[in-house]
């Protein structure tokens, strides 16, 4: 099965360190309210889903979610979570660091659409 999410090795130290500090950790796709549109990292559960959110797989661990209705515009796009200098403006727990996540993305093959790992939904 073709994973929907991915990350760099970059990303996958930074989690590590911040599971150390936090514990475990979840993702939301912000739909453009905190700073545009990135990955915000939450203490797992501090975000609060709905049924109206779609998990699209794991990063080291780390379920990461999205709205049904945002996931529409992205549904044929893989997603790369990496890291960069700078500070947001979001409730992101990478901010306070100087770093923020961004996602790269880039259309799936035709093949890798007939194989997609299957969407999860928020349990309300």
């Amino acid at each position: 099965m073709i994973s929907r999410i991915s990350c760099s090795s970059e990303v996958a130290e930074f989690i590590a360190e911040l599971k150390n500090q936090f514990g475990e950790l979840m993702f939301h796709q912000s739909g453009g309210c905190c700073d545009g549109s990135q990955p915000m990292c939450f203490e797992k559960g501090d975000f609060k889903l709905g049924s109206s959110d779609v998990c699209l797989g794991t990063i080291e661990g780390c379920d990461f979610w999205m709205s049904k209705d945002q996931f529409e515009y992205w549904k044929y796009t893989h997603l790369h979570v990496v890291l960069v200098n700078g500070r947001g403006s979001s409730f992101s727990l990478e901010i306070p660091y100087g770093k923020r996540f961004i996602v790269q993305s880039r259309l799936f093959t035709k093949d890798e659409l007939e194989n997609l790992e299957p969407l999860r939904y928020a349990e309300n």
